[in-house]
């Protein structure tokens, strides 16, 4: 059968936007090589126009340089075409990419979403209440023991008001009938109640009494002390 009818050949695939425009681009940049040799030829003969003087030799110049005219004419017709049809493959190319962005982004979301559905599923908010309630018990209870660890020892705890304001006016009494409103036990001791709790003997006044059988007895200064000799200066 297949030696009757053949065997049949599979298709090509179509070209795609990119083989299309690089075709397309590579047939612009021929037309454009076609209309630079054009313009160098257009160049000459407008060289040869002016040294030729009029008459049937110029005419026969111009008449080449029409032609040549024409048909860079032509190519530039058909290098716009050209152009057109990159501009619109390009603005296919950028639609078609533009799709392909989004469904590369419409992935993403999609496996960014199933992710953190399962991720929720592990994390419950009645967990987190009950995590937050258990970290404000044990902060009460630390608060507990810090007050308990900061307790005074000895120190009374059962004074009213009423006590407060007797003992203040007891103090007031006491530092008004004192001497400067200062209470007597910080007032400082005189020297006569030092002297007689001491019992000590008063400082003798005067001069002192110079002992029987020492005829030689020494000055005193101002301050009852044995006068220094001087020395005598020898001449």
């Amino acid at each position: 059968m297949k030696r009757v009818f053949g065997v049949k050949k599979d298709k090509e695939p179509p070209p795609s936007i990119n083989d299309a425009s690089d075709r397309i681009n590579k047939r612009g940049e021929t037309v454009d090589e076609k209309i630079k040799r054009l313009d160098v030829e257009l160049s000459r003969y407008k060289e040869q126009i002016k040294k030729t003087r009029p008459g049937p030799a110029q005419e026969a110049v111009k008449a080449r340089a029409m032609r040549v005219l024409k048909q860079k004419r032509m190519y530039e017709g058909q290098r716009d075409m050209l152009y057109n049809q990159t501009f619109n493959l390009d603005q296919v190319s950028f639609a078609s990419e533009g799709i392909k962005d989004a469904q590369q982004t419409m992935s993403a979301l999609k496996s960014a979403n199933k992710e953190l559905k399962g991720m929720m599923k592990t994390v419950k908010i009645q967990d987190i209440d009950n995590l937050q309630d258990e970290m404000m018990d044990l902060m009460d209870v630390s608060t507990e023991i810090q007050e308990s660890l900061g307790r005074s020892y000895s120190v009374p705890d059962d004074i009213d008001e009423d006590d407060l304001m007797g003992e203040l006016d007891a103090l007031e009494a006491d530092m008004g009938t004192e001497a400067d409103g200062v209470p007597s036990y910080l007032q400082p001791d005189t020297e006569s109640e030092l002297d007689s709790e001491l019992n000590l003997p008063s400082a003798p006044t005067g001069q002192a009494a110079v002992p029987a059988g020492r005829s030689n007895a020494q000055a005193e200064d101002e301050l009852g002390l044995p006068a220094v000799p001087r020395a005598s200066l020898r001449g």
